[in-house]
């Protein structure tokens, strides 16, 4: 496909204003090509589409560490990622503001697939919990020492009563889940409706305040060290 194959208006104010590679993309999937050519265009630009998204869908799926999925698991997440998404995006065409490339403004929608997907699939296929109190895990990620302080009881005791009594009740949910279950963040998102950007957030301020009782209380020192 060409710039000049696909000539025709989007439904957009600024498609002028767009880089060529954007004009191309919206032009072609809205079918708007010139005379006998504008499915043809638009059928093949679906298709370079759906692989760019499959693609990333794959890779965005391997990246997540904490998630162990591979083969034909994995391959069947993706196709359903970017099948989603591509129906997404062409029906949201017209919402697209040119303030990035459209391929960078298309990844997005299969990233957010990819997180729904991932969360479904936990739900649906539960690891076996085989350790009893995660809490023992923890003192490290308060600490300047993770090595010394993995072993210390006391540290985790402190932590657990900071939880229970500096948190609000959803950051005390979120924080068990994710710090001391070991829920993945895009599982946890499924579960409450929420996102991963809101659950970062409350991450945050869970530890900032989780520290602040730690320092108060004499178990760290004004620098993340034990005091």
């Amino acid at each position: 496909m060409s710039p000049a194959d696909c000539t025709g208006a989007v439904s957009l104010s600024n498609c002028g204003s767009l880089d060529e590679e954007s004009r191309e993309w919206l032009r072609c999937l809205a079918g708007t090509g010139r005379e006998g050519r504008g499915t043809a265009d638009r059928d093949q630009a679906l298709a370079r589409l759906h692989k760019l998204l499959l693609g990333a869908a794959r890779s965005e799926l391997r990246r997540r560490s904490s998630v162990r999925i591979e083969g034909r698991e994995l391959d069947d997440l993706a196709h359903q990622a970017a099948d989603d998404a591509l129906l997404a995006i062409t029906s949201k065409l017209d919402r697209f503001r040119g303030e990035s490339r459209f391929t960078t403004w298309a990844y997005k929608f299969v990233i957010l697939e990819v997180s729904s997907k991932l969360g479904r699939h936990y739900w649906r296929n539960p690891p076996v919990q085989v350790d009893a109190d995660g809490w023992e895990r923890i003192p490290d990620r308060f600490s300047a020492g993770p090595a010394e302080h993995a072993e210390s009881r006391e540290l985790a005791g402190a932590l657990r009563r900071a939880v229970t009594e500096a948190l609000t009740e959803r950051q005390h949910d979120v924080f068990v889940a994710i710090v001391v279950d070991g829920i993945p963040l895009d599982a946890l998102a499924a579960e409450l409706g929420s996102t991963r950007n809101a659950l970062y957030k409350t991450m945050f301020d869970a530890r900032r305040k989780i520290r602040a009782h730690l320092v108060a209380h004499g178990y760290l020192d004004e620098k993340g060290g034990e005091s």
